[in-house]
């Protein structure tokens, strides 16, 4: 079934309060799932708060964890440290840990990968050791959506509708310290879809566990938290619960944003800075497209990670109390395009490569998985 907003009424965009009004269908799948369960790692449920490791990485001690790799794009962390890949064209999900080699746990049915579309964000429930959910972001045959899923089980539907396209399709996915999960979308090539409150592209979004609009979104019944995006594909919180997301520019600038319920950050009348006097919101840093085109974000202790695909390289961003110091970038050149970064349960950082998604130059082993250890 088809998630519909209804249309409403557009008025100038200037912070505006969200109108939109959605109905959500869930639909129970019927794909199946392959290899071991992912039952397996003891420890606690995975915890939504904002990772406190006790110290920062050292980004001179990298660790190839896996190698091979088809297209990593989402990675998360299941109780006791493992981790889940996603392959964005093939559809798999695979788990990882120290010393094993890669092990498929499950087959994504219907997934469409053509362009920058197929398997992307992935998110573990904040209680999986109680419900062992595991969600997936996708693009299939019409649409961008997203589905949750246990081990051995079939796929439930529970957003679809984000309109799909060769480029701009978002999905990253993440539970933020509230529980909800959020959900960056892109524009899906149709600049017009950031600005329209009745479209779920060029936003991100706020939901329930379920699938449902969360209560306390800038206008009840609407899953949009903010709008105004590009092509948002990181999503990560610091100490104080803030959320920062990166977001792709167009021909000059990518930004990271402060990003706050409502808020309009501007895109397609702004790229970078210069919105202010318009009511959109500011960027906290921008960079040129050479240097970043950024996608997954990560927060451990006082900076902020970003991985940047053309710009080849890590960016280090100092964060305390939601303003930023001086960028510094650093692994340049060293690894190629770099996707996914997240922050283990044990404070480790783990980056991945995507050489192989089309755009890359590849290089022998790719694509990879590195873990720089905690200080």
């Amino acid at each position: 079934m088809r998630n519909a907003i209804a249309a409403a009424k557009r008025g100038r965009v200037v912070r505006v309060s969200l109108t939109a009004v959605l109905s959500i269908g869930v639909l129970a799948g019927c794909g199946t799932s392959d290899g071991p369960a992912l039952t397996g790692a003891p420890g606690p449920a995975l915890s939504t708060a904002p990772s406190r490791p006790a110290g920062s990485p050292d980004l001179g001690a990298a660790e190839e964890i896996a190698h091979g790799i088809d297209v990593p794009w989402g990675l998360a962390f299941l109780p006791g440290g493992d981790a889940l890949i996603a392959e964005r064209d093939t559809g798999r999900i695979l788990r990882i840990s120290a010393g094993r080699a890669p092990e498929q746990v499950y087959q994504v049915p219907g997934v469409v990968a053509r362009g920058e579309g197929g398997l992307l964000g992935l998110a573990v429930s904040p209680q999986y050791a109680e419900n062992q959910y595991v969600y997936a972001y996708f693009t299939a045959e019409n649409d961008n959506r997203i589905i949750r899923f246990r081990p051995g089980g079939p796929p439930e539907l529970l957003f679809d509708g984000i309109a799909k396209a060769g480029n701009h399709n978002g999905g990253r996915i993440a539970f933020g310290p509230d529980g909800m999960l959020y959900v960056g979308t892109g524009d899906a090539g149709q600049t017009a879809r950031s600005q329209d409150p009745a479209s779920p592209n060029g936003k991100i979004l706020r939901l329930t566990p379920e699938g449902q609009p969360a209560q306390g979104n800038p206008n009840p019944g609407s899953p949009m938290y903010s709008l105004g995006h590009r092509n948002v594909q990181g999503l990560a919180w610091d100490r104080a619960g803030r959320l920062f997301a990166a977001e792709f520019g167009q021909n000059r600038f990518d930004e990271v944003n402060l990003i706050e319920p409502g808020r309009n950050y501007g895109w397609p009348a702004v790229e970078g800075n210069g919105g202010t006097d318009r009511g959109y919101t500011e960027p906290l840093v921008t960079w040129t497209t050479a240097e970043a085109s950024p996608s997954g974000i990560a927060i451990a202790g006082d900076t902020m990670y970003v991985a940047a695909l053309r710009g080849q390289r890590l960016w280090t961003v100092p964060v305390r109390d939601g303003t930023v110091g001086t960028p510094r970038d650093v692994l340049q050149d060293s690894y190629g395009r770099l996707r996914t970064v997240e922050v283990a349960p044990d404070g480790a950082l783990w980056v991945t490569t995507s050489n192989t998604d089309g755009r890359g130059t590849i290089r022998p082993g790719d694509d990879r998985i590195l873990r720089f250890p905690a200080r």
